[in-house]
């Protein structure tokens, strides 16, 4: 089995930027469009209920316009299950939603949505659609995922990258992380990360062997504001490069 980890870029936030606005610029298509020239694998983009950053043509655009696959992050509703049915990702992450939160806040609870959530993955999926679900690195979530038939759970990295590094609080949510990883793999469903992941904090993750896809947006748009969008995807990838360096071949 390969040990190469993929790369999925979130272009969000540059339809954030955009509609603060109003207009077409800058384009979140295009961004995607030199995501893919500089190296990423897939193009992750969330359309929330009110819009706030991606919208409806956006989604149909990169569908039409980047030859990437598209990873359609969306919250469990029935507007949003139509949506992904019309136009079918490649791959659809399913995230919890709150209409005041400025991003996503934590991971979805599978296990108390477990009925609802079971016909939403058959759904998809009998569509064609990989589906993954966004949690945080909890075995109980992760089981369940697999019991309702997700392909890929997505870990939540969000507590890891703000723990503070020197009191031990990162070291430890990187061993629950790992640990999660590491069952996940052995129950047989993929394991995928992100959130809040940066130049800093992206190794220690990529160095986990069992996670096949990292998916990074808020800190890459905001690193292009320095360096150009292509430059940071492309030192992102070296840092994940790097980390792999020393694996075995699974």
């Amino acid at each position: 089995m390969s040990n190469f980890l993929r790369l999925g870029v979130n272009i969000d936030h540059v339809a954030t930027i955009r509609n603060t606005r109003g207009g077409s610029h800058p384009d979140p298509v295009r961004a995607a469009q030199l995501a893919a020239e500089a190296g990423a694998n897939s193009i992750t983009a969330h359309l929330r209920e009110d819009r706030r950053h991606i919208l409806d043509n956006d989604i149909t655009r990169i569908n039409l316009e980047v030859d990437l696959p598209l990873n359609l992050e969306m919250a469990p509703t029935e507007e949003m299950l139509k949506i992904a049915l019309e136009h079918k990702p490649f791959a659809v992450c399913m995230v919890p939603e709150k209409r005041r939160e400025r991003t996503t806040e934590g991971g979805l609870d599978v296990v108390g949505g477990r009925g609802f959530l079971k016909d939403y993955v058959a759904q998809l999926a009998d569509a064609g659609i990989r589906v993954s679900l966004f949690v945080e690195p909890e075995l109980d979530q992760i089981s369940t995922a697999a019991e309702i038939g997700a392909a890929v759970v997505e870990l939540h990295t969000g507590k890891y990258c703000d723990a503070v590094p020197d009191a031990g609080s990162r070291e430890k949510e990187l061993l629950s992380i790992s640990k999660a990883a590491d069952f996940a793999q052995n129950i047989g469903i993929e394991c995928h990360a992100g959130h809040g992941l940066g130049f800093d904090t992206v190794k220690p993750i990529a160095a986990i062997g069992v996670i096949k896809e990292l998916n990074v947006g808020h800190f890459l748009i905001g690193e292009a504001v320095f360096l150009g969008l292509g430059n940071a995807i492309k030192h992102f990838r070296t840092l994940m490069n790097e980390a792999r360096e020393n694996i075995p071949e699974r």
